[in-house]
């Protein structure tokens, strides 16, 4: 196939357009063309209007083929398209001394789960949480009646953290195998819209999300792996072998949904540790049996309401409501004088915002949308750069940064799980806000109007305090006086590594994968998929050898 890139079009072309953008950009004839497949769609608003810019793959007659290759030899957006297609290393053979095992069942754990399988090895995956379904109920057990369970909720469960987000399904990850186009393949084979595979900035939203999970896990099953929901790993099972490094050799695990249940064991050399960022008890325990990990820089903050429509019109102008831009986004950066950089985290158009603590008497926040993106409000994290400087005490210190940050929010807040909220405007002001204006804050179960000075530290406030009026000059109205602010967003990413070699395993337990989010591996859906993906082909290898 041929493929052309920067093919720019109007916003409200029709398919014949593009087709006659094709015929003159390579002066070819329209029945030279067999078809036509469109790889990326992106838009440009750069120069006040707003065009959209295909990459498109063509299927020619091999000899026209060769002839436009070297017809435009020199031409840098018309090359031979590149082969995305996802290849297989290894097969599992007929017999296996054990079967791998999978720690976690989120996007990173579900790929590592679902490559393994389809090699033909039968992972056993260990979730601590419930599956898809029970996990929502439990979840909006928390949101509608401030009730939380710590084994069942935004965290943990089937489908990890990313099921309760937007769905964003792009990152800056760099994939010279194109190993998130294997996951977006196998998001589309379990349900998610065709176009994740080709718009710039796909999402999918909660609700698809759900279905999905529960086909990926389907097919995992189906091919001989297994899922085990409600089991927490407790320990591992590690074996010191002549060289002075450790083994691992299997996993203890305790069976949640039977109460009194004695802990049990599963024997295996091989296990991917795919943790959501919020496994603080498992990476305690890693930590406790001298798995080498390090402390990683994070960033802590608050969510950020507007009105979708001021975000739409300052963004995209005339063009706002267009069907095929949707709800806008955003991305601020901006370096504050005191060193700190204040950005935007995880913005999520047409959404809200939800509670997302895994421990009791502590108060977290992210934001999540749907599909649809309808919702009135857009959010975003406003969060602030930290560093081990920050929290000095070795690999664990950052979780207790993040917990003392979290139990303040919750005394805030009210001590029910409500979270503490200010009004943009009294927050530049300095004063304690004391009731909602114009910007409905989306939180559930509700908020609690205050000062969040005390909530950060006095370098992230100041910091945020500066950033607000600048991002206001770049986004008309991002500084307006009843924007919401709710407090705290502390679980931006990882606050840990779980440090891995080349071979993707554990400096110093052999058999041990560290993977995705939770060992710093990944921020995100995609990245989290892609790393996923890395960590089963390495553990494969290695069960060949």
């Amino acid at each position: 196939m041929l493929r052309i890139t920067e093919l720019k079009l109007p916003l409200d072309h029709n398919d014949d357009d593009l087709l006659a953008a094709i015929y003159a950009r390579l002066n070819i004839k329209p029945a030279d063309l067999k078809s036509h497949l469109v790889f990326k769609r992106s838009y440009d608003a750069r120069k006040g209007q707003m065009m959209l810019t295909y990459i498109v793959d063509l299927t020619l007659e091999p000899q026209l083929y060769k002839k436009l290759l070297a017809k435009f030899k020199d031409d840098v957006h018309v090359m031979a398209t590149p082969d995305t297609r996802y290849h297989f290393v290894a097969q599992a053979p007929a017999q296996l001394p054990h079967r791998p095992i999978v720690v976690g069942f989120g996007p990173c754990g579900i790929f590592a789960a679902l490559i393994l399988a389809q090699m033909g090895f039968k992972p056993i995956v260990l979730e601590r949480g419930k599956k898809v379904r029970e996990r929502t109920q439990d979840t909006w057990g928390l949101w509608r009646k401030n009730t939380l369970n710590p084994e069942s909720n935004v965290q943990f469960g089937e489908g990890g953290a990313g099921t309760f987000s937007d769905g964003k399904l792009y990152s800056q990850i760099k994939d010279p195998r194109h190993l998130g186009r294997k996951v977006l393949t196998e998001f589309v084979k379990a349900g998610a819209p065709d176009e994740i595979l080709y718009i710039a900035k796909p999402h999918i939203g909660t609700f698809k999300l759900v279905g999905m999970v529960e086909k990926m896990r389907a097919e995992i099953e189906a091919l001989g792996g297994e899922i085990r929901f409600q089991q927490r790993v407790e320990d591992l099972i590690l074996e010191q072998t002549s060289d002075g490094k450790q083994q691992v050799r299997g996993v203890r695990v305790a069976d949640l949904a039977l109460e009194g249940a004695p802990v049990s064991e599963i024997r295996s050399d091989h296990v991917v540790i795919a943790l959501g960022h919020s496994a603080r008890d498992s990476f305690a325990m890693m930590h406790e049996r001298g798995v080498f990990m390090e402390a990683k820089p994070f960033s802590v903050g608050v969510r950020i309401e507007h009105p979708q429509s001021l975000i739409d019109k300052a963004r995209w102008g005339k063009y706002a409501g267009h069907p095929i831009l949707g709800a806008a986004d955003y991305k601020l950066v901006h370096h504050a004088s005191n060193g700190r950089a204040v950005y935007s985290f995880c913005m999520c158009p047409g959404g809200t915002v939800v509670a997302a603590t895994s421990e009791p008497n502590r108060v977290v926040t992210n934001g999540m949308s749907q599909y649809s993106r309808n919702e009135r409000n857009a959010n975003s994290g406003l969060v602030v750069s930290i560093d081990p400087s920050d929290y000095p005490g070795g690999a664990m210190a950052g979780i207790e940064f993040q917990r003392a940050l979290e139990s303040h929010a919750y005394v805030l807040g009210g001590g029910d799980y409500n979270a503490p909220a200010q009004l943009v405007g009294d927050f530049l002001a300095g004063r304690a806000s004391k009731d909602v204006g114009s910007v409905e804050p989306s939180y559930k179960p509700g908020v609690n109007w205050t000062d969040l000075n005390s909530a950060l530290p006095d370098y992230a406030i100041n910091a945020m305090r500066e950033a607000l009026p600048e991002f206001g000059k770049k986004i008309r109205g991002y500084d307006m006086h009843d924007a919401v602010m709710t407090g705290v967003e502390t679980r931006t990413s990882s606050p840990l590594r779980i440090t891995r070699g080349d071979d993707c395993q554990s400096l110093n337990v052999r058999g041990l994968y560290p993977a995705g989010e939770g060992a710093g591996y990944a921020g995100g859906i995609l990245s989290a998929g892609v790393d996923g993906i890395k960590v089963a082909e390495a553990l494969a290898l290695d069960m060949l050898n």
